[in-house]
């Protein structure tokens, strides 16, 4: 139990890589609020891992939603060590000048601006408490952008660069702060990434970019989220981990 009586919130844990996480977690003695703007689908997550998670609502883009969310850790679980802020959008893979201006503004209130929210709400907390861990959900765009996803490429580099600088920041508080950097993977975003139908042989074209010769899986990013939210990575701040398989080299 390399997690024992840790306490996690996970944001996007409805599906995906988030769902991924918040099960890895319980399953290694964490309690998690499963976070997601979609209730149903948090509430089904939760209860399939059972008494160690509790689900809630939230728009990850606004205010008053973080910090009920936060709220609602504190009162189900009575205390918070870690946060992974998973939850992310994006614009389909088109020509940047196509992506309208609510379809930007969205991908940067979900993929950035939530980061600043959860922020101010989490680090009191952990000042308060002499330490946390904060890992953001970044992305390879964010580190090797290509064409048709300029916007969200954009928000993910901010992601980054916010990352390691809140590490700088929040050190001296024992705060601890990382990157998970993972290559496209099979969520839901899937075909907005590669702004085509999800087929066998559009797969293919994206996999043979990818030295490792797969996608990543939720249960990849799931192992490095463990990773860095372990006691085993106390001296671990302020880094990307790329979950890509080579992608990036």
């Amino acid at each position: 139990m390399r997690i024992e009586g840790k306490i996690a919130i996970v944001t996007g844990a409805a599906s995906g890589f988030g769902a991924g996480i918040a099960r890895r977690f319980a399953a290694e003695g964490a309690k998690v609020l499963v976070a997601d703007i979609d209730a149903d689908g948090a509430a089904l997550v939760a209860k399939e891992i059972g008494e160690s998670a509790t689900s809630v609502a939230v728009d990850v883009s606004k205010a008053g939603d973080v910090q009920h969310m936060v709220e609602t850790a504190l009162t189900k679980f009575g205390d918070l060590d870690i946060l992974v802020n998973n939850a992310g959008t994006t614009h389909r893979n088109q020509p940047l000048l196509d992506v309208d201006e609510a379809t930007f503004d969205r991908v940067f209130d979900v993929n950035v601006k939530s980061i600043y929210l959860t922020a101010r709400a989490v680090i009191p907390i952990f000042r308060r408490r002499g330490g946390g861990v904060i890992l953001n959900v970044g992305s390879t765009a964010g580190l090797r952008p290509r064409p048709g996803l300029t916007w969200y490429n954009g928000s993910k580099g901010a992601v980054h660069i916010m990352s390691k600088s809140m590490a700088l920041e929040l050190a001296p508080d024992k705060i601890r702060v990382n990157v998970l950097a993972p290559v496209i993977g099979e969520t839901g975003l899937l075909e907005s990434f590669m702004g085509k139908a999800d087929t066998s042989e559009n797969r293919a074209a994206f996999i043979a970019t990818i030295p490792w010769g797969r996608l990543s899986t939720p249960r990849d990013v799931a192992n490095g989220a463990l990773f860095l939210a372990s006691d085993e990575a106390e001296l671990i701040t302020g880094i990307e981990l790329e979950i890509d398989g080579g992608r990036t080299v």
